[in-house]
């Protein structure tokens, strides 16, 4: 198996739609979190491409997790974030064994409603692009 890039380390966000998909890595940066994971047979459709559904989860998965960052950093509370609202537009392919990025390249922050965007890159070289809305859910008071 390739080598993970540097910067990447396991996600520990675990969920059970994203399960069967580990071993799934991320790397934080300061604005956002991106996502990576090495193309395998369980992503992949007949064709041996990943799947348009599995590029759209972890896109909307990634830039949840971004509007997330950028929440805290902003000190702005939040019960979480829910989609919707979420577009793809495939702009290429990907092929078993390539490593995938999920960055998020954008990001505004409202006060019920947040909007992002991020570009899906295999290898470098952009195979989709993602845009979605999340409400943003009200934080609980401390008990």
């Amino acid at each position: 198996m390739d080598a993970i890039p540097d910067g990447f380390s396991p996600h520990v966000r675990k969920s059970p739609l994203t399960d069967p998909w580990e071993p799934l890595y991320a790397r934080k940066a300061e604005d956002r979190l991106v996502l990576g994971v090495r193309v395998r047979e369980v992503h992949c459709n007949s064709r041996n491409m990943p799947h348009g559904g599995f590029l759209a989860a972890l896109a909307d998965n990634a830039m949840g997790l971004s509007l997330g960052v950028a929440l805290a950093a902003a000190r702005q509370p939040a019960g979480g974030l829910v989609t919707v609202s979420l577009t793809l537009d495939y702009l290429g392919s990907a092929k078993l064994g390539q490593w995938l990025e999920f960055d998020t390249d954008f990001v505004k922050l409202g006060r019920s409603i947040c909007f992002a965007e991020a570009t899906v890159r295999a290898d470098g070289v952009p195979v989709a692009r993602a845009r979605a809305t999340f409400k943003l859910l009200e934080a609980k008071a401390a008990a």
